[in-house]
């Protein structure tokens, strides 16, 4: 297991704790190799070397330098979030040097240790047949699927992440209208109670009551929300293959809007109702 951050160390604790022996490497924490030449020697062939990195150059570094440490039969498995174009590329460079590359997308967080991860490969059936036990210890029941060859993995994991953004802009807008209504509501006791029986109950609600029993007005958070690339990869393929991501698309522009202290559109068309209409404008 390459990479021992919030995902690589749960993935790599739950892996020891259904028996298998692991060999790490991350060069921020204590692990068994002190570099990927090291890790390399430490196992038998066929070697499988697990990059639970951040995506782009970290990743493209080290699967570089994996294609030459590593020898022909042995894999190479990506469970990172990267670009399912980039793991296409990567599937075919491993290829010509005789190895495999299995595309895996992840989900399941930080809880995923206890709950167990989701898992979404593409490749060849060889190493994914190879790696069955380990999947199987990763993921809960029903929780993993060759979803099909290469990028495949990654294509559907950021599908997911795209979904998972409209999913979320839905329950914050919905608490948004909640929070500003007439009603003194209990928004934890209105989400602990949507949990039970109600057709909008899912994982992603079940965290939002535990959030709002930490601080009801979430007053301790600043609503300013970030985005790690698959919402944006996600629309530009709708935009390719011209699908229309009516949520998708305005969940990833609303967090963009999070971003923005002052909008400058919003100045832009307050000045423009001065203009036409003579409305006042307030001064900053």
């Amino acid at each position: 297991m390459v990479g021992l951050g919030r995902m690589g160390s749960g993935m790599t604790e739950r892996l020891r704790n259904a028996g298998h022996e692991v060999m790490t490497f991350d060069p921020n924490v204590e692990s068994t190799a002190g570099s990927l030449a090291e890790l390399t020697q430490q196992l038998e062939p066929p070697r499988h070397v697990w990059l639970m990195i951040p995506a782009g150059p970290i990743t493209e570094q080290a699967f570089q330098e994996l294609l030459g440490l590593l020898e022909a039969g042995d894999a190479i498995v990506d469970g990172g979030n990267s670009n399912f174009r980039d793991s296409q590329q990567r599937a075919r460079d491993a290829a010509g040097r005789g190895l495999h590359f299995v595309d895996v997308g992840v989900s399941g967080g930080v809880w995923g240790l206890r709950e167990g991860f989701a898992l979404m490969a593409g490749g060849d059936p060889e190493p994914i047949q190879r790696l069955a036990a380990i999947f199987e210890a990763l993921a809960p029941q029903g929780g993993f699927a060759h979803v099909g060859p290469s990028g495949a993995g990654h294509f559907v994991k950021m599908v997911h992440n795209g979904v998972e953004y409209g999913l979320m802009q839905a329950y914050a807008e919905g608490f948004d209208l909640m929070q500003a209504s007439e009603f003194d509501l209990d928004l934890a006791a209105v989400a602990e109670m949507w949990r039970h029986g109600s057709v909008v109950r899912s994982w992603l609600l079940d965290l939002l009551a535990r959030a709002l029993e930490e601080d009801p007005r979430l007053e301790g958070i600043k609503g300013y929300v970030e985005d790690s690339g698959e919402g944006r990869w996600t629309v530009e393929q709708a935009i390719e293959t011209a699908v229309p991501l009516h949520v998708i698309t305005a969940a990833l522009y609303a967090r963009f809007a999070s971003r923005q202290d002052e909008s400058f559109a919003a100045k832009v068309n307050a000045a423009l109702r001065n203009q036409f209409g003579g409305h006042a404008v307030r001064s900053n």
